[in-house]
């Protein structure tokens, strides 16, 4: 079962890239072969892979938000070491530092919670796709409000990240000011 359920997602992935030879393949079952309950499924299957393709973005963003999160964390915790040695006039530049990383720790937070977000809207417009073929109940209204959650909190993760890169670049601004000072 489970071999039949891996080869029909596959056909069915390459049938949705329009693959004539496949086509014709997929045209002729085997002899003796339970064609019903494959072909039923195929539709429901072709519709599945928009989410899923967007599940997988929306991972490799999150290894990228995630990555980027542990970079600030590590020049937060050495601005606060930094930090606590420092006397005087050593200490503004600092905290003006130490304040920027933990501004911008907040928006890839908000970065990371909008693209998870997104992932589990995803998740469950798959989930409502087989409901709705499967279980013949009229999903339709609710696959459409699962996809654009899912586009609308995919921008927002995007947006918050874009706004992430400007914070860093300001305390690069700043950093760079401070080293040209005489």
């Amino acid at each position: 079962m489970r071999t039949t359920v891996r080869i029909i997602g596959a056909a069915a992935l390459l049938l949705a890239l329009g693959l004539p030879p496949l086509r014709a393949a997929w045209a002729t079952p085997p002899a003796g072969a339970d064609t019903q309950g494959g072909r039923a499924l195929l539709p429901t299957i072709q519709a599945s892979t928009v989410p899923v393709i967007l599940i997988s973005g929306i991972g490799l963003l999150l290894l990228t938000m995630t990555n980027r999160m542990g970079r600030i964390v590590d020049r937060t915790r050495v601005y606060a070491a930094m930090l606590r040695k420092a006397q005087g006039e050593e200490r503004r530049p600092l905290e003006m530092q130490l304040k920027l990383t933990w501004r911008r720790a907040k928006i890839v937070r908000l970065s990371l919670t909008f693209a998870v977000s997104s992932m589990l809207a995803s998740a469950a417009l798959t989930i409502a796709i087989f409901l709705d073929a499967e279980a013949h109940v009229d999903l339709g209204r609710v696959m459409l409000v699962l996809f654009l959650c899912a586009i609308a909190l995919l921008v927002a993760a995007l947006l918050a990240f874009l706004r992430d890169i400007f914070v860093s670049l300001a305390a690069l601004r700043h950093e760079v000011e401070q080293a040209l000072k005489p």
